[in-house]
């Protein structure tokens, strides 16, 4: 028989002088009215207790607690599939590194290779990134990304290919959205989408593009480069065992922002470009 009981991050507390309130996830707190029902024993059938409350008062209070969303069957970890377990990954070991571990941790299987993205970097295509059939492909870039070097990685999703990405740029660091399907969001979307956005984009663009004069360069922290793999490897496992999105955006349409100094992450809601119709008169 399957138990329900109070799904992770919904709390219970006993408030002296004024009953029960739940802690919901968000971190609210809500009263519980429960006439005359014993405390004891609905503490005990919110916590999986097998046997189901005897009169109706605690049965109502139950009911109340499933249909809010707060009562669920136990506690289940969904397996990471062995069909998405393939995962390969690109770019600077400071992230690659400690993004493989959360991977193998997880029960994906990650491959990880070193690739350049200096301006004037031999262009990756997409037949290259194909080999040895990942299901999904990740490239983390400690450092700006030129422009086109992104390009044949932009079209694994029409290859049933799961396509991640994040690079820094000074001390801000970009993790881009899952992009695993056709008409998801490509990084050639998110460039668009920045230099429409601000007003310096004619310098934004001549930034990506190079050369850059610098004085001391940014070194990824141990704890900033793990706070990435974090964010990627979380992206990935919902992507590949199904999990919701629990809050905020939803992870295909948010482009994340990382202030490196202070860890602070910030969501921005993020689209696909549409095609450019032709000009009237124009062919195709």
């Amino acid at each position: 028989m399957s138990r329900r009981q109070l799904v992770p991050g919904v709390e219970v507390v006993a408030v002296p002088g004024r009953g029960l309130a739940v802690r919901t996830a968000d971190g609210e707190f809500l009263a519980v009215r429960t006439a005359d029902a014993r405390e004891d024993a609905l503490l005990a059938r919110l916590a999986g207790a097998a046997t189901a409350p005897e009169d109706e008062e605690p049965g109502r209070v139950v009911r109340a607690f499933e249909e809010a969303g707060y009562l669920a069957d136990g506690p289940r970890q969904p397996a990471w599939p062995a069909a998405r377990r393939n995962i390969r990954l690109l770019g600077d070991p400071v992230l690659t590194g400690p993004l493989a571990a959360h991977l193998t941790a997880q029960g994906a299987e990650p491959r990880t290779a070193p690739v350049s993205t200096a301006p004037g970097a031999t262009p990756v295509e997409t037949a290259d990134l194909l080999d040895g059939d990942p299901a999904a492909v990740v490239w983390c870039a400690d450092g700006p990304v030129p422009g086109g070097l992104w390009d044949a990685a932009d079209r694994l999703p029409e290859h049933g290919v799961a396509w991640l990405r994040c690079h820094r740029e000074g001390w801000q660091a970009y993790v881009e959205p899952l992009a695993a399907a056709p008409g998801d969001v490509t990084s050639a979307d998110v460039r668009a989408r920045r230099l429409a956005a601000t007003p310096a984009h004619r310098e934004l663009a001549a930034y990506w593009r190079g050369p850059r004069t610098s004085g001391a360069p940014v070194r990824l922290t141990v704890p900033a480069a793990a706070l990435l793999a974090a964010l990627l490897a979380d992206d990935l496992s919902r992507w590949a065992t199904g999990a919701p999105d629990e809050a905020g955006l939803p992870a295909r349409r948010r482009l994340r922002s990382v202030d490196l100094r202070t860890l602070t992450v910030t969501e921005h809601p993020v689209l696909p470009v549409p095609d450019v119709a032709p000009m009237p008169g124009k062919d195709g």
